[in-house]
């Protein structure tokens, strides 16, 4: 193949996978791992907020840059990037919160601003906000930007819900799964897709981290009890083997993950 047409092919490799119920569940697991392992390495290892954000974000950089170097989707690079920002975004909120007692009212506006901010940005630049058309390192850039927001965002948004309104763990996850289902619903419907998309995408956050709660906090503040150890070493289990199986699919199947 020439030259000139190998580069074409290789712009024309879209760097996120396709969204599928596969997509979705290991989003929503990730969410879990950020929220319980950030939990887990601050509290129960005694790092402190400071400490684990810092760790945290060099192992982001360390794989964000396989993300940025990689030619076309690699599944473990991919979601080894977002369980990280995962892991970051939930540091950032707690952060604010904790450690400078930032309201979660603020802190959900600032962060929302900022996701606003990003999308248009992106979109000035670009014209698009679709993940179909991630085929440039500018957009990718964008892309990853917006992730990080949307995580510091359903962070907030989330624990602003669950404990400044009182939702709770239990009812967290019943309004946020069901919150999910409408936005799936207007999606089904037509209604606009990259719209409907992003919604998700943020609200999967409060779902991952209420679920997370729900499982691994004690029985007393209405948790199953788990513990962060064990519900962080299960989700991330699950995520291997998905992320594991993906690979196997693409394999099989001699896909390049190519823009549609």
């Amino acid at each position: 193949m020439p030259a000139t047409a190998a580069s074409q092919v290789s712009r024309l490799l879209n760097k996120v996978p396709e969204v599928t119920a596969v997509f979705w569940i290991i989003k929503i697991l990730s969410t879990t791992v950020g929220e319980t392992g950030a939990d887990y390495l601050a509290v129960h290892v005694g790092l402190g907020a400071s400490i684990t954000a810092a760790i945290m974000v060099g192992f982001l950089v360390v794989a964000l840059a396989l993300q940025l170097r990689a030619k076309n989707y690699v599944p473990w690079i991919y979601w080894l990037t977002v369980v990280l920002v995962s892991i970051v975004g939930t540091q950032i909120t707690d952060l604010l919160t904790d450690k400078l007692d930032v309201s979660l009212y603020l802190s959900t506006a600032v962060f929302a601003g900022a996701l606003a901010a990003t999308f248009a940005l992106w979109y000035g630049a670009e014209r698009t906000l679709s993940i179909r058309t991630i085929v440039t390192r500018r957009r990718e850039l964008f892309y990853w930007l917006a992730i990080l927001f949307t995580f510091a965002l359903g962070t907030a948004a989330g624990d602003l819900a669950t404990e400044a309104l009182g939702l709770g763990f239990q009812l967290g996850v019943v309004v946020f799964a069901a919150l999910i289902a409408a936005i799936a619903l207007a999606a089904y419907l037509g209604i606009n897709p990259v719209l409907t998309f992003w919604l998700a995408y943020i609200l999967t956050r409060p779902l991952g981290a209420s679920l997370g709660d729900l499982l691994s906090q004690s029985r007393t503040y209405g948790g199953a009890g788990l513990g962060t150890i064990y519900t962080s070493v299960a989700f991330l289990a699950v995520i291997v083997a998905l992320v594991a199986w993906v690979t196997l699919q693409g394999e099989r199947e001699g896909k390049a993950y190519p823009v549609r």
